[in-house]
């Protein structure tokens, strides 16, 4: 017969502590990234295109196309947001919500666009590129 197993009071204080603390992270990204929207969109944007991942034919579309899909994330609930990322969430250990998001959105809407010519480089690469600007915005 099996042996169960039954969860301590102090087990649980530290699995709600940690689920809590992400949970924290998640809507503090959000937010940070929600004050600087055209910034952050500008930014993102010009890195995607100087490292050679997008190529396209309007830089200013592909902000705008961005900065829309940051409004989306802020707007958006939980479980969309969640549904939007699944298929990215492995693409690194403890990734920031707001660099997958954007990573599902450059592979799977992007490159549909009218002005993308083309994207280069894996979803590792594009969300490495994006996490390196959230993590300049979430540092300031």
């Amino acid at each position: 017969m099996g042996k169960t197993f039954h969860v301590g009071n102090r087990e649980a204080s530290l699995l709600s502590k940690i689920e809590s603390s992400k949970e924290r992270e998640r809507h503090r990204s959000i937010h940070v990234v929600r004050d600087n929207v055209d910034v952050f969109s500008n930014k993102v944007s010009m890195k995607l295109v100087e490292e050679g991942l997008v190529e396209t034919v309007s830089k200013n579309s592909i902000q705008e196309q961005i900065s829309k899909c940051i409004e989306t994330l802020c707007r958006a609930e939980d479980f969309d947001i969640d549904f939007q990322i699944a298929p990215f969430r492995t693409i690194v250990q403890n990734p920031n919500i707001v660099s997958l998001y954007l990573t599902a959105f450059v592979v799977e809407k992007l490159i549909n666009h009218k002005d993308v010519i083309e994207i280069y480089g894996s979803d590792e690469d594009i969300y490495f590129c994006i996490q390196k600007i959230t993590a300049q915005f979430l540092e300031a």
